[in-house]
């Protein structure tokens, strides 16, 4: 009888995807891929390794969640008798001791909606959007408090899953968070167990793929103050607040009273060394060392300005109707 299968989401995935594929059948999970409207091999690739393929129709907008759902639906008429899945992305390769430990903190914590594990990236070296990545995924054992820093790589409880609604296809990024938000007002938990997952590849090597990532989690900030703005307990509010006065009005206020002030509202500018020092103790506090606690402070700085980006882009297609997936690749 399945009780754990595995679904795995791609677009425009290229090699990595064998690999990601291959690790979950090394892992003995059965699985479908969902594809999005991929322009490359992806789907041929995972039939050629006997996997079945959900490949999403044009008539909607294409979207992590969307991917999620259809392969839920999938995995469930296949294995009727599922009890939970295994998301992964197919950047990533599946630990394979990780289901079996998910199982087990499931079975120990009856209230468990979602569990993860510590996600690696492949290639820290590789460039300075790479170390941030492997900066980002940092995070402590434990139960997650609104779902932050929740990534899409989890395993997840099927009747959380209904619960909550499944994934809202609305959401073109961050919907993994949005997803958390609702599981845990009925009444389900989070938790992040002490063993590897999975191991990430983002081959970010240009800054101009950091800023079109950076404003989707722009987007994925305002969806998410949206959706959650009667949750007290949602960090949307605060993240969306910070996105807007750093990354738009502290600039445009110095630049208009550049005039009246003679220059004195240049001195405003120094807010950035305060919110700059802020966060670099906050990283130091967090065990980082002192290259990526400057590093991920140098960015975090950098990342006002495309998330107000993504904040405006967010309600521009709420205006209109539409949302349509950020590609950042």
């Amino acid at each position: 009888m399945t009780t754990i299968a595995a679904v795995v989401i791609g677009r425009n995935e290229g090699e990595r995807l064998s690999p990601s594929l291959r690790s979950v059948l090394d892992a003995g999970l059965p699985l479908v891929y969902v594809d999005s409207g991929s322009r490359d091999a992806s789907p041929s690739m995972a039939r050629d390794l006997g996997v079945p393929v959900v490949s999403l129709s044009s008539d909607r907008p294409f979207s992590a969640a969307r991917g999620r759902n259809e392969g839920m639906a999938e995995v469930l008429r296949r294995w009727p008798r599922t009890e939970f899945v295994m998301f992964l992305d197919g950047d990533c390769t599946l630990d394979p001791a990780f289901p079996a430990a998910a199982k087990s903190a499931f079975g120990q914590y009856r209230d468990c909606g979602i569990v993860t594990g510590h996600l690696y990236e492949r290639h820290p070296e590789a460039s300075l959007y790479n170390r941030l990545c492997s900066i980002e995924w940092r995070s402590p054992p434990g139960f997650i408090a609104g779902g932050r820093g929740l990534g899409g790589i989890m395993a997840v409880r099927l009747a959380a899953f209904r619960a909550a609604g499944g994934f809202n296809e609305q959401a073109i990024a961050g919907e993994e968070a949005d997803f958390a938000a609702r599981l845990a007002l009925a009444g389900w938990s989070v938790l992040k167990i002490d063993v590897p997952m999975a191991t990430h590849d983002a081959h970010m090597l240009l800054f101009g793929q950091w800023w079109r990532r950076t404003t989707r989690a722009g987007h994925a900030m305002a969806h998410r103050y949206a959706a959650q703005a009667g949750i007290s307990s949602s960090d949307a509010r605060r993240r969306v607040r910070s996105a807007l006065f750093w990354g738009f009005l502290l600039p445009v206020a110095v630049l208009l009273l550049l005039v009246p002030t003679r220059g004195a509202s240049l001195l405003f500018l120094l807010g950035y060394c305060w919110l700059g020092s802020r966060t670099y103790r906050y990283y130091r506090a967090t065990g980082l060392d002192g290259p990526d606690a400057r590093l991920a402070t140098q960015f975090i700085i950098y990342g006002k300005f495309p998330e107000f980006l993504g904040i405006m882009r967010y309600g521009v297609n709420r205006l209109r109707g539409r949302f349509h997936v950020i590609d950042w690749r």
